[in-house]
């Protein structure tokens, strides 16, 4: 299979599985790698994060279709797995046994827990991953529950990111020395590690551990968003002294009040006069006077509305099926969209040809 982008060449070995393998497994087939997917027999394909991948059905339960497993395997610079510790070495397919008839193999393994630890058997997801990280407590209004982020901070942050992440170190490791390894991505590891600069605040006195009574959770009326007249939202994020200058000077903050945006205790009365002042115009008329300056303004735009910004548009953000496009981008070596999720099973011809014979 030939593809662009800087892994060209770079040949992926994974097991099907849901949320944060897959999406990593579909980071690396966006930047070029010809990414093989292991599906159960007669599974359904998730349709966005299989894109350009190919599809093998195997059984591994059964001893051709775990030979040809072994086969990719021996074949492949990465392998990504999904499952609980243990599960890889009970079908024969564990690190200790691939290293042995592939040495240079970096073997990915994205759990919740990680692969060791009390909770390592456990189910969770990813709600869980980061409740004990941290994150999960610091995110939400003061007066409400923590507040779920999506599964953004622990399936795709927290896994995918980093186990991506791992893997091109590891692999730049095993190019050089000839030498592969385990890549242990625990999603309650990676959320942990996003949260770095809030415990190194805290650490300082410069962060309160309480929810919204900081400057970047919504307790500061200079980050945080506002309803306009139409029912719509803005977001504000003016931090530097310079923005909320723009800011006030654009909008007509001319009250002494917005003099103490520094001060904690006057956040909530500066946040109410704000509020107020932002629900006296429509999203579209705020747009219109705040859009492209430096008062740090953009609309909170649902996923309908997204991929139809002027901006997201212009960079082509979204594909014209509305999915998000490959990211980041490279001069030397460009991404394109790929193929479409395959069918189940639809390459196995092409990938025994590809991967074995060739």
């Amino acid at each position: 299979m030939t593809s662009d982008g800087p892994l060209k060449g770079l040949r992926v070995v994974e097991f099907s599985g849901i949320g944060p393998a897959p999406f990593a497994a579909m980071l690396l087939a966006d930047m070029g790698a010809d990414v093989v997917r292991i599906d159960r027999p007669n599974a359904p394909m998730e349709y966005v994060l299989a894109r350009s991948k190919r599809s093998i059905a195997l059984n591994m339960k059964q001893a051709g279709d775990r030979d040809i497993a072994i086969n990719l395997i021996a074949n492949a610079e990465i392998l990504i797995e999904g499952f609980r510790p243990g599960v890889m070495e009970r079908l024969g397919l564990g690190p200790e046994s691939m290293f042995r008839i592939n040495p240079r193999l970096v073997y990915g393994r994205m759990t919740g827990w990680g692969q060791f630890g009390p909770l390592a058997q456990a189910a969770g997801h990813d709600l869980n991953y980061i409740a004990i990280s941290g994150a999960l407590h610091a995110i939400g209004s003061a007066d409400g529950p923590p507040l779920p982020p999506l599964n953004l901070v622990g399936d795709f942050g927290g896994g995918s990111l980093y186990l991506v992440m791992g893997l091109l170190a590891a692999l730049t490791h095993a190019r050089a020395t000839g030498q592969g390894q385990v890549v242990d991505a625990a999603m309650s590891d990676g959320a942990s590690s996003l949260m770095g600069l809030f415990y190194g605040l805290k650490a300082r006195g410069e962060w309160n551990d309480a929810r919204s009574a900081n400057f970047l959770d919504g307790a500061a009326p200079y980050y945080r968003c506002y309803r306009c007249a139409d029912g719509a939202w803005v977001s504000i994020a003016a931090i530097e002294p310079q923005f909320w200058t723009e800011l006030r000077e654009r909008v007509g903050l001319t009250d002494p009040l917005f003099d103490r945006r520094d001060d904690p205790a006057s956040w909530s009365e500066i946040s109410q006069a704000l509020e107020q002042i932002f629900a006296t115009r429509t999203r579209e008329q705020w747009c219109e006077l705040l859009e492209g300056t430096d008062a740090c303004f953009a609309p909170v735009l649902s996923l309908s509305e997204a991929p139809l910004h002027p901006h997201n548009r212009s960079r082509g953000t979204f594909t014209s099926n509305a999915q998000a496009a490959p990211a980041p981008r490279f001069s030397a070596t460009p991404t394109s969209f790929g193929k479409d999720p395959p069918a189940t099973d639809g390459d196995r011809e092409a990938i025994l040809r590809d991967w074995l014979e060739g």
